[in-house]
């Protein structure tokens, strides 16, 4: 029989909801991250997102998440119980992240860096060091030597510099962040300028330090990229050795599946 799982990637603008079987998530769906939201809005929710993918809580095997909101969590967590008649096992509370956390105070990295980081490792095995670049409300670079996380840089996200320029800028207009073209183009109009300058000096910013980290890491190096705009900074730039949009749900599938939780 066929095992489905409900995991749940929650962060500061988004909850990313992916299904999955024991080999691979299937499909995945984002929601805004809403402070007014109630653990009843949020089981409706899920009840939609099931249906949509043609299941019912009775398909459901288990519950797996990550969050940075603490205070979503509560309210996630009543949802599964009262709509789906399972519980929500939180990584790494519930569920262990078994990666040596060098981190000077371990308990303060965010359970997405460190989920993406396992991520990494076990969908990439051979290289000595690796990279997880995440491109979320901040853009994060998780090192990842052996089986230890190392630390890594904590950048400016594309959508938070966005969002904060527009609001102290009375005239610049909201942006698609979207390039069609591969190589950045001289903008003739503001809304060209913008697009290709954040898409563009993303790239340039991940490159760099990228680099950098390539002269401080014990190398073969390997570079992972997630994110919800990691295909687009990928298209322009060739930083990367692979795109995974979906990798720290990957790492939850993967973590439920070797905790022995089941």
């Amino acid at each position: 029989m066929t095992q489905n799982f409900l995991l749940f990637d929650i962060g500061n603008t988004n909850v990313k909801i992916g299904i999955a079987v024991e080999s691979a998530v299937l499909t995945s769906y984002v929601l805004p991250t809403d402070p007014g939201q109630t653990a009843d809005s949020i089981g409706l929710r899920l009840l939609e997102v099931l249906r949509h993918a043609g299941l019912g809580p009775a398909d459901i095997s288990a519950c797996v998440a990550s969050s940075v909101v603490p205070s979503v969590n509560p309210l996630v967590r009543r949802a599964c119980e009262r709509y789906l008649y399972r519980k929500l096992l939180f990584a790494p509370g519930d569920v262990a992240i078994p990666l040596e956390n060098r981190y000077e105070r371990p308990a303060e990295v965010g359970a997405d860096r460190l989920v993406a980081a396992y991520a990494a490792r076990r969908l990439y095995p051979g290289p000595r060091s690796l990279v997880s670049v995440d491109f979320g409300t901040a853009t994060t670079f998780d090192c990842v030597e052996g089986g230890a996380y190392l630390g890594g840089l904590i950048c400016p996200g594309v959508l938070s510099s966005a969002g904060a320029l527009s609001s102290r800028t009375a005239k610049l207009p909201r942006i698609s962040l979207e390039v069609a073209e591969d190589t950045p183009v001289i903008g003739r109009s503001t809304t060209t300028s913008l697009n290709h300058g954040f898409i563009f000096g993303f790239a340039a910013m991940t490159e760099g330090v990228l680099a950098r980290l390539g002269d401080v890491l014990p190398g073969p190096t390997e570079v992972v990229a997630t994110g919800g705009f990691a295909r687009d900074i990928a298209r322009v730039s060739r930083c990367f050795d692979h795109v995974r949009p979906d990798l720290l749900l990957e790492g939850l599938r993967l973590l439920y599946l070797e905790s022995g939780t089941r």
